[in-house]
């Protein structure tokens, strides 16, 4: 027999053994601790926010079709639980070995998936609840999210103190091989940073950054150099320009770490610093390879530039070591 078929031999073994447990109650009947009472009803109205009078308020209640204080049918459940530390029940183990087995065979986390209850009527101050528990389904081997497990299905039916039937609940739980779910989702890819505004006037510079230059524009007739990219010289006011290699080496000016509004394009905190070129122009760029905290006004640093996708490349500048 191949590996896959003692694999699927043991996956059927333990199943036979799990749904030997069907149908199986566990243990004796258990009798809630307490009866049904005003101060945890009281309790439970505050936790959930019902302010509905019918559950608290004697004199609505009175008036009410009920003629007097009910129980929320949600409490159902809490009437009968047995609290963090419950009484050792004879007998009550059918549910223990269950889950010794399910846990023996690797399947030993465990997360609630859904539970059902049916009522059958309000439940008053004094009702005595006993709960019978029973072991209703065990699923095959199922593969989830979480992992590969069973499911676990149980019935509780709630009868009072005179053996009268006031509800049922179904709960199920997924008992399941930590390590052997589908994986966390893939992430989605990164948001594109935002594409600058281009004009005439400066979609030569963003080309040059695509080409890894680092330009700066100068004005033809007077020689000064301006950046960012202008159409006309602020000193003599001629059109006419050309370009100048910048050597890329430079000094932190001034700096900012941008914490807030954060974007999903940035990281977070972002340093921002505004370098000043040896040329003698200034320019705001992304500042890298540094902590944050390293970060220091004269600093020297050196422009890299950084492809952030297919179509924008932009400078940003790191530490000269």
């Amino acid at each position: 027999m191949t590996d896959a078929g003692d694999q699927t031999a043991d996956k059927a073994a333990l199943l036979a053994r799990l749904r030997a447990f069907e149908g199986r109650q566990v243990g004796p009947p258990l009798p809630a601790r307490d009866p049904v009472n005003q101060a945890m009803i009281r309790h439970w109205c505050d936790a959930m926010g019902d302010a509905l009078p019918v559950y608290t308020d004697p004199v609505a209640a009175e008036a009410s079709i009920h003629g007097g204080i009910v129980a929320p049918p949600a409490m159902l459940q809490a009437w009968a639980m047995q609290g963090y530390a419950p009484p050792v029940i004879e007998g009550r183990s059918g549910q223990d070995e269950l889950l010794a087995l399910v846990e023996g065979a690797g399947f030993t986390s465990v997360v609630a998936t859904d539970c059902d209850q049916e009522y059958a009527r309000y439940l008053r101050p004094g009702d005595l609840l006993v709960e019978t528990k029973t072991i209703d389904a065990i699923s095959e081997e199922k593969q989830t999210a979480l992992g590969v497990g069973h499911f676990i299905t149980t019935t509780s039916t709630y009868a009072d103190q005179s053996g009268e039937v006031v509800g049922v609940m179904r709960f199920r739980i997924l008992k399941f091989k930590p390590g052997t779910g589908r994986g966390e989702p893939a992430a989605p890819p990164r948001a594109r940073r935002p594409r600058p505004a281009l004009t005439g006037d400066d979609a030569w510079w963003f080309e040059a950054c695509r080409e890894h230059r680092l330009l700066i524009q100068r004005c033809a007739s007077c020689g000064v150099l301006r950046h960012p990219p202008e159409p006309a010289c602020g000193g003599c006011g001629s059109f006419e320009s050309d370009t100048v290699a910048a050597s890329g080496r430079g000094s932190v000016y001034s700096f900012v770490l941008n914490h807030h509004p954060q974007v999903a394009s940035f990281d977070d905190p972002l340093p921002t610093g505004l370098i000043e070129l040896e040329e003698g122009t200034r320019l705001v760029a992304d500042l890298v390879g540094i902590e944050p905290a390293e970060i220091v006004v004269g600093m020297p640093v050196q422009v890299t530039f950084v492809d952030h996708d297919d179509e924008l490349t932009l400078p940003a500048f790191q530490p000269v070591r």
